[in-house]
Formats: structure tokens, sequence, C-alpha cells
């Protein structure tokens, strides 16, 4: 694998730079803070300070922070006013600067784009060289804000319309409407129900969706041939210890886990079983996976023990459609064979350097998008969170991961 610089994160990482800030306010926070000593208010405080036009959808104590300013994010959420799930970059947001190559703000619901590398990638100029000095994530997904188009208690919805070039020089006219909701007791009790799962009045839950609509506004239909967009969304999460990934995927021939994103990662901290991987927590050490269309289930998660918290993402799946853009930097012999489902841990990227935080990622992609003029793609990712009473969170692992709490906190 190719040297980059410093900051800059290798094919694949959703998180990409950070900013060390001379700042003495009180308000600064570490990077390696966790959920134990992030508060959701302390967020809220923070967030509203930088950006006033901040989005807050409520329901109880259930809450959820949308940010304008960077693309409709998601920034955290919480289910009791009190823990707040989402990692959030406050030295960059603090510093007030737009960084090259990208500006990793955090949040738990991000809109991106693929492919990121090879000859249809959105995030290389035409003639450029495949590394990190050359790649740009481009403005519109990265430092450039959604208009807010409408909003009541529990929904925001955002709009953007930009041009994009890929490597090959194809254009794009894109479109994009995004709707974020809060959900309520019965919507979230809908999604559980195809595992069976059921709601306990001794769990605290919030579950935040995000509805991504692709929209093709130019006169020329987006073809395989010249390159096609997918849609991208990407969750960070506040990292601890003990916390794991788990990651189940279907029973069946070829790999199921794709550990190649950067270099193959230890059993110390990766264990793929018959039908479920998982994934150290920990932002100790930088690794990422990904799960093809053959192999994937649309759900993943993640818990961790000190906190009682259990994560659940799900998200929009064909089964039909295995067209999925590969984002590999380099030319390609198959740009659309790609990964639906990824998780990443973060990490130095040498021993001795710094990193961006204490995260973790869960990411899901919509398939690649061939749309005529006027043509529309949907992709849905939905996050939940559940925190309290471990033997119902153990139901709800079961019924949802394939996999007992005790399997998970085992697994290493």
């Amino acid at each position: 694998m190719k040297k980059v610089s410093l900051w800059v994160v290798l094919p694949f990482l959703a998180g990409a730079l950070s900013c060390q800030s001379t700042s003495s306010s009180e308000e600064k926070a570490s990077p390696t803070d966790t959920t134990q000593t992030r508060m959701f208010a302390s967020d809220a405080a923070f967030l509203q300070q930088y950006h006033p036009d901040l989005v807050t959808l409520q329901d109880g104590k259930s809450q959820v922070l949308i940010c304008p300013a960077y693309q409709g994010r998601i920034m955290t959420s919480t289910a009791d006013g009190e823990t707040s799930y989402g990692w959030i970059n406050r030295e960059l947001i603090q510093s007030g600067k737009v960084l090259p190559h990208m500006n990793a703000f955090g949040g738990e619901d991000r809109f991106w784009l693929g492919p990121e590398g090879g000859q249809f990638a959105i995030y290389f100029k035409p003639g450029a060289k495949f590394t990190g000095d050359d790649w740009q994530t481009p403005a519109a997904i990265d430092s450039e804000p959604f208009v807010l188009a409408s909003k009541d208690e529990r929904s925001a919805r955002f709009t953007k319309a930009f041009e994009l070039m890929n490597y090959s020089g194809t254009k794009f006219s894109v479109g994009v409407e995004r709707e974020v909701r809060l959900l309520g007791a019965e919507q979230i009790s809908q999604i559980l129900g195809a595992t069976g799962a059921s709601l306990n009045d001794s769990l605290k839950i919030v579950g935040v969706e995000s509805d991504n609509t692709l929209i093709n506004t130019g006169k020329e239909p987006w073809t395989k041939e010249k390159g096609l967009l997918s849609v991208w969304i990407l969750g960070m999460f506040n990292a601890s210890p003990e916390a794991t990934i788990v990651v189940p995927f279907q029973i069946g021939n070829g790999q199921a886990i794709n550990d190649s994103y950067f270099g193959k990662i230890p059993a110390s901290r990766l264990v793929v079983n018959d039908s479920v991987a998982f994934f150290k927590a920990d932002a100790n050490a930088r690794g990422k996976i990904g799960v093809p269309p053959a192999r994937v289930k649309n759900r993943l998660g993640s818990y961790d023990p000190g906190s009682q918290t259990l994560t659940l993402v799900t998200f929009t799946f064909d089964p039909s459609n295995r067209d999925y853009v590969n984002s590999a930097w380099e030319i390609q012999k198959e740009p659309y064979v790609g990964d639906v489902a990824n998780a990443y841990n973060d990490g130095p990227m040498k021993p001795g350097q710094p990193q961006m935080g204490k995260f973790y990622e869960l990411e899901s992609s919509s398939p690649a998008a061939a749309l005529a003029p006027g043509g529309r793609l949907t992709h849905t990712h939905t996050t939940l969170h559940f925190q309290g009473d471990e033997p119902q969170l153990d139901k709800m692992a079961r019924q949802w991961l394939g996999v007992s709490l005790a399997e998970i906190v085992n697994a290493f």
C-alpha cells in the first residue's frame, strides 16, 4: 500500500483528517472521549454554539441532532437525554477550518456517494494518481450545506443540487433529497417485527432513519459504460475498550468477509464464523471489513457491555441486484463488484502516529444507480439504540444478529 500524508485516510476509510486546536475553551473535547464521558446535553450545547441552525427532533426523552451545514447529517442521538451515541469531532468543528481532502466532522448518519476509487471514481480528478495527495472528497458532500426544505417535531427534509465529474470525465447533474425521521415506538416495533423481537419498558430506546434519494437531473442517462454513482451512508459511534461489532451474513459460497481494505486483520481483532463476524470496536487498531451482495444480510450491529448499549443498523437491500460500485484505488477489472455493508474501526495509520479519534463505523450502500433523466433511486438506512436490562438486550441480539450477548462479549 502506498504511503500517504499523515492525516489522509486510504481507500474506503470514512474518517480522513483531523485538526489540532490550540483553543483553551472548556468546551474543547479530546478525540479520546467516549460514550461514558460525552453526554448529550454537552454535545447539544457545543453544536448549537457553532451551528445555531441545528435541527432537533424530539419524542419524549428521545432526541436527534441534525446539522444542515454538514449535508443534513445526523450528528448524534439519545434515548434518555443523557447518553450521546454519535461520535463528534469537536476539535475540527471548533477550529472553523475547511481542510483539504476531507472534513470528518463525525456524526452517526452522513450522506456520501460512491465510488471512491477506480476509473469511475468521483474522489479523483481525471488523470490524477490514486494516492492520498490526489484524493479529494467532493465539496457537495463534504463542506457544503444542504438546504433545509421542511421540518416538524419528528422529521426534517433536506435538498441539494450539484454537478460532479468522474475520473473518466463523465459529467453528472445530481439532485439529492434527504429526509431524516425520529422513529416512534410503533415504527421501531414494525422494524423489529421481521425478527420477532419486541420492545420492553425496561429498555431505553431511540431510532432514527434516513431516506436518501439520488436523482439524475441531467439530460443524459447514467450508464455502466461511463460510470455510475451510489448512495453511501456512514455512521460514526463512540468506541470503548470492550465494544464489539457484529456482522451476520448469509451461509453460502464465495467470500463472506472482505478484510483486504487495509491489509489482513489478525484473528485477535476479527473472528469469522459460519454466519457471523465479530470485529473489535475499541478504536485501537485501524481496519475495515465489507460484505458483498451474495452474502450480505441487511443488518449489522454492535454491543458495548460497559454502557449496556446494543446498536442495530438495517438498510434497504434488493438481493436480485448485484451491481455495487467498486471503490478500490486502482483501474479495475470489475468496477461493479463492490460491498454492500461495511464496518470500520479507527486507529493509528502507523504505530506511534495520531489517529482520528475513538470511534467505529457501521455503513451501508445502495446499488449502482443506472438512472434515466429524471430517474430516482432511494436508499434507506436505519439506526436503533437499545440501552438497559441485559436479558432483554440478549433477546434483541439473538433475534436480530443471531448471537447471544455472551457470544459477543466472549468473542475475543
